[in-house]
């Protein structure tokens, strides 16, 4: 599959699709480079609760996620006990999976200790050196889905306690958050994304 044309007569890659919340997602946030250390570990979370399953799961559901995660700050997940544990299991409005649940928490816990050390942005970002490398792919077939850098990346999350991070899960983390701009060259949001890496002047 390669960039399609969708109802609105814009090119994109074709894995938007029709959804307008998954197009919204490919023309706003996706490949857009994200230095937030906040931002960074959400995706990770949820990126972890997407494996298996389809992003457009994970994204009709994010409102709640937050929600519930209290909007992912790291000191609030990382205090989660058991009860709060329990209500999430009985959440409909997420993914009820108690072991990624524990992941969200004990991946807060090692988030708070890799800050005491370092900007939890700066240790994402260094797997590709502090700049969005700029991929350019003309068919989704040839997208991996993961990386030499993905694979480090992981390594070095799993290193520092981090779960539910494997090489899969951290490349589509790279993806969404731009350290990579894996949108096809027909695609508009490409050239957009190049020019939003650029530093400011």
């Amino acid at each position: 599959m390669s960039a399609a044309e969708t109802s609105d007569d814009r090119t994109r890659c074709s894995w938007a699709g029709n959804d307008p919340l998954y197009i919204a997602y490919h023309d706003t946030e996706w490949g857009v480079p994200n230095y937030d250390s906040r931002a960074l570990f959400e995706k990770l979370v949820l990126e972890g609760f997407q494996a298996g399953l389809s992003w457009i799961t994970i994204l009709r559901k994010r409102d709640r996620f937050r929600e519930v995660f209290e909007n992912f700050e790291p000191e609030r997940v990382a205090s989660f006990g058991p009860d709060k544990i329990e209500a999430l299991l009985a959440d409909p409005g997420i993914i009820r999976h108690r072991g990624k649940i524990e992941a969200a928490i004990s991946n807060a816990q090692a988030f708070l200790e890799l800050e005491a050390k370092e900007s939890f942005s700066d240790f994402i970002w260094s797997a590709v050196g502090g700049t969005p490398i700029q991929n350019r792919f003309a068919s989704m077939s040839e997208i991996p889905a993961q990386t030499d850098e993905s694979v480090a990346l992981a390594k070095a999350l799993k290193a520092r306690g981090f779960r539910f991070c494997g090489p899969t899960t951290v490349y589509a983390m790279m993806q969404s958050m731009g350290l990579v701009n894996d949108h096809l060259i027909a695609c508009p949001r490409h050239a957009d994304c190049v020019e939003l890496a650029r530093p400011t002047p």
